[in-house]
């Protein structure tokens, strides 16, 4: 199993791109629509709704804005007051005001916030990899139940590719094996010398590769490669809603080659009753993948606004 913490995907990166307390104040100021009214002011600041409130924050990026409005809109289902602190900035923003109970609430990826704990650390399930969060969080602070919803690294084929090798969804990056050494991989340049990279593909599924094109960690330049048939097979993340547009095909990973990126929700345990726990379990257990895709696709391509998305399926699974 590699370590989680070489895994490059676009949390990550958009976690570290705005680290300064400063660039949080000023990613506050030009939130979407979702936020207009959920938490006007100076995010570092603490609510003046007093105690009784449940203060949700979110990461300077789109799923986690949607993840927050999830978390919220459940909490208010069963009678809780929210407050929203939407789009604030880095991890290493949104710990510090989860560890000083500024943030009640705050989604995080349980591999990523463990590599953010401690870069030393390969737990080999999903149930390690929360014991490991728990053993490293601020005693303050604590994990909830996982999702099976994970937005993880995963090998992506473009739909000729897969065509051609009769692979689908229900495909697993073993199936590629005999047909690899034909195709063009690509990804950032870090994926040709990672484990969880070419290396580990060679290491745990035997597979070497044609060739291998530089491009970027899962964005726009993997993409249009993929598209245009450049490539043939790609690092993208699990979520990304160039899978559903483009006909890409998401290969399983049945070695967890790329490690474990659930969706949890990390809590500031005495401002949060049982029932409010319950009720972020609750959202935990109907979240899959498909589920946070195909919402991510709505926000994202289709511009949707992010809090009515997090409404219309909270009442579809039955949670408002």
């Amino acid at each position: 199993m590699a370590n989680v913490t070489v895994i490059g995907n676009s949390r990550r990166r958009a976690l570290t791109a705005a680290a300064v307390l400063a660039a949080a104040t000023t990613a506050l100021a030009g939130c979407s629509s979702s936020s207009s009214g959920k938490g006007s002011g100076d995010p570092l600041q603490k609510p003046a709704g007093g105690g009784d409130t449940v203060v949700v924050g979110s990461n300077n990026f789109a799923e986690s804005i949607l993840l927050g409005d999830l978390y919220g809109e459940a909490l208010k289902a069963k009678g809780f007051k929210v407050s929203y602190k939407p789009n604030i900035g880095s991890r290493e923003t949104t710990y510090g005001l989860m560890k000083n109970g500024t943030l009640t609430v705050l989604p995080e990826y349980n591999g990523a916030l463990l590599a953010y704990l401690d870069a030393k650390a390969a737990p080999k399930t999903i149930e390690t990899t929360q014991a490991a969060v728990t053993a490293k969080l601020d005693p303050k602070l604590a994990v909830l139940k996982p999702a099976p919803a994970q937005n993880k690294d995963a090998i992506v084929l473009n739909a000729q590719t897969a065509k051609k090798y009769g692979l689908t969804d229900k495909s697993t990056i073993a199936d590629l094996t005999k047909a690899a050494p034909d195709l063009v991989i690509g990804g950032s340049p870090e994926f040709q010398t990672r484990h969880q990279g070419l290396s580990g593909l060679k290491e745990e599924y035997g597979q070497t590769y044609k060739s291998f094109k530089a491009l970027d960690a899962g964005g726009p330049l993997t993409i249009a490669a993929l598209k245009a048939d450049n490539i043939q097979a790609g690092d993208v993340f699990t979520t990304d809603p160039s899978i559903p547009k483009d006909k890409f095909v998401v290969l399983q990973d049945p070695k967890n080659l790329f490690g474990f990126e659930n969706v949890v929700p990390l809590v500031y345990k005495s401002k949060l009753s049982q029932k409010g726990v319950d009720a972020l379990n609750a959202v935990s257990a109907k979240l899959d993948t498909q589920s946070l895709l195909e919402m991510d696709t709505k926000v994202q391509s289709q511009n949707a606004d992010p809090l009515a998305v997090a409404k219309e399926w909270l009442g579809k699974a039955g949670l408002s």
